[in-house]
């Protein structure tokens, strides 16, 4: 058997000893935030009524082999509110989004479609800005839109604009990039400051009386992901950090590596117009989403090159060392923080930050 039919078959094994079960009636806001409600509705319902190997490993992206090549296979839908916003829109959201889903996999970016769902009366205007938008987005990232779909509802039923985008990639590198890689010793790296995008969402909406300028820091990755394997070719893991931030992330990473994380609060960085405006909301940043960062697991030897390599990209320049994976069969996420204890960094329960992607 495989080595990535071998991890498959361990994640899957992992989940039916979980047993996720919904246990809400209705859907909420919570289970579209990418925590513990999101794990819960995709494990105990989507996953048990269209589970396949090549969805079971529930990574950014399917990667499978056609006619001699890997290929990965992603998608996405992009709800976001407001739909332009400081640092980006709606469409270059939706090209980005998916083209570091496919990045995270190893895969280059080929090709997208793009899906709009179009509320009546939408202006069009704006829709032609979305559509601009993302052509940009698609040509800075050498990838082709290269089919699409338009319906419209009724007034009042879509919200303005929906907007949904898959992707295929071809893997380039023999690589093995999954949660099953992870082992103890490997250290976890971030690629830049984080919270950037769901505070500036947040700001955005108008809702809040702050005074802070801060961007989105929506952006393609797949160079950056690129730089990291050729100069750490053994990396075990990459993950884009998105709904539920870095830490519903290193908790699913943990969960399927059957391993602990800790990490070294000092060292993470954010920046401070983050932190404070996460300090009015009483929100964590480790649980604010990104739309521009990723997180890396890589073994202890190759840390320092893929930390060096991150740093010389534009994108990673304020990259850091940030974390530890430890021999801990409990699967935690901890915190050393800054004032000497250590603390549970678990899974994002609710929605502190609907609507921002």
């Amino acid at each position: 058997m495989e080595p990535r039919e071998l991890a498959v078959l361990a994640a899957v094994e992992r989940r039916r000893r979980l047993k996720p079960k919904i246990k809400d009636e209705l859907v909420t806001l919570a289970h579209g935030a990418g925590g513990k409600a999101t794990h819960a509705l995709v494990e105990a319902l989507f996953l048990a009524e269209l589970g396949n190997p090549l969805l079971d490993p529930l990574t950014d992206a399917a990667v499978f082999r056609q006619n001699g090549a890997s290929l990965a296979f992603t998608t996405d839908s992009y709800v976001v509110k407001p739909l332009f916003f400081p640092g980006g829109d709606i469409g270059e959201l939706a090209v980005n989004g998916t083209v570091n889903d496919l990045a995270m996999a190893g895969a280059r970016p080929l090709l997208l479609s793009a899906g709009f769902i179009v509320e009546e009366g939408f202006p069009i205007a704006d829709l032609r800005k979305v559509a601009a938008s993302m052509g940009r987005a698609a040509r800075e990232a050498d990838v082709v839109i290269a089919a699409g779909d338009t319906k419209v509802v009724e007034r009042g039923k879509g919200d303005g604009v929906y907007v949904n985008t898959s992707g295929v990639g071809i893997l380039e590198r023999d690589v093995e990039l999954s949660p099953e890689s992870i082992r103890p010793g490997d250290r976890v790296l971030v690629s830049g400051s984080l919270g950037d995008h769901g505070m500036a969402i947040m700001i955005a909406r108008g809702e809040l009386e702050l005074e802070v300028e801060l961007e989105s820091d929506t952006a393609p990755l797949h160079d950056l992901a690129a730089a990291i394997l050729d100069s750490a070719p053994a990396t075990h893991c990459l993950r884009d950090l998105t709904r539920g931030g870095l830490a519903t992330a290193l908790n699913e990473l943990a969960m399927a590596a059957g391993a602990s994380i800790v990490l070294d609060e000092a060292a993470i960085p954010l920046r401070p117009e983050v932190v404070g405006a996460c300090e009015i909301l009483g929100i964590d940043p480790l649980y604010v989403a990104n739309e521009g960062k990723l997180t890396a697991v890589v073994p202890p030897e190759q840390a320092g090159a893929a930390l060096e390599a991150l740093r010389s990209h534009p994108l990673g320049s304020a990259a850091a060392l940030v974390g530890e994976v430890t021999d801990d069969p409990d699967a935690l996420v901890l915190l050393d923080t800054a004032f000497g204890g250590r603390r549970v960094v678990d899974m994002l329960v609710g929605d502190p930050l609907p609507r921002i992607c």
